[in-house]
């Protein structure tokens, strides 16, 4: 996937540039910094603490709260078949748990993810991407132990969420990367959703200067 995403920016005609992810966003950002040197700029990242901390850290409480990691995982299309009964259940219920108190979603834009997400073969690819980051992606990243970004990164995270109340994040990140600073937004884990206006703030601010 990393070496998908700079094929498709050489295309675009942009040998370099900056990169904004959330959340699952991070594996594919972190990769393509570590493996394609010089090519990000900066780089950030939003609501996640890195996927092998994260595994590495496991308790109870992150086990009750990311019950999803371990339950897409499983084998013989479980998951899938239990969430394609009911998948406007799933994705209405993780958008409550997850967002902010004060948080709206454009209904449209609701609709629209329930669309994509009433497709098995959505759910599926969504399966297969938990699973893939509980098995080979953390072989990789056992294997990349030891080597750091070394662009900027910018954290932002949610202060109403459990990434918030679970991990100091700006710490967690320097163990995989050499520049890190970030602070929270008054917001649950859909920053771009959530907070907009300070998401784009930030955003300028650290890429214009």
């Amino acid at each position: 996937m990393a070496r998908d995403m700079v094929s498709v920016m050489e295309q675009l005609g942009y040998a370099q540039f900056n990169v904004a992810s959330h959340d699952r966003g991070l594996r594919v950002a972190h990769r393509m910094a570590l493996h394609y040197p010089g090519r990000i700029m900066k780089l950030c990242v939003m609501d996640i603490a890195p996927t092998h901390h994260m595994f590495r850290t496991t308790d109870q409480e992150f086990a009750t709260r990311y019950y999803h990691w371990f339950f897409l995982i499983q084998p013989n299309e479980l998951p899938e078949r239990m969430i394609g009964a009911n998948p406007e259940y799933f994705l209405t219920e993780k958008l409550a748990r997850w967002s902010g108190a004060k948080a709206t979603f454009a209904p449209e834009a609701v609709k629209e993810y329930l669309r994509c997400f009433s497709d098995p073969d959505t759910i599926r690819a969504s399966c297969e991407d938990y699973r893939a980051a509980a098995t080979i992606d953390l072989e990789h990243d056992e294997a990349d132990r030891g080597r750091k970004i070394n662009g900027p990164l910018l954290v932002l995270w949610g202060s109403e969420g459990f990434v918030a109340h679970k991990y100091d994040v700006v710490e967690a990140c320097r163990e995989y990367a050499v520049e890190v600073s970030g602070r929270p937004l008054a917001c649950g884990h859909f920053l771009p959703e959530e907070c907009p206006d300070a998401v784009i703030q930030e955003l300028e601010l650290f890429f214009q200067t």
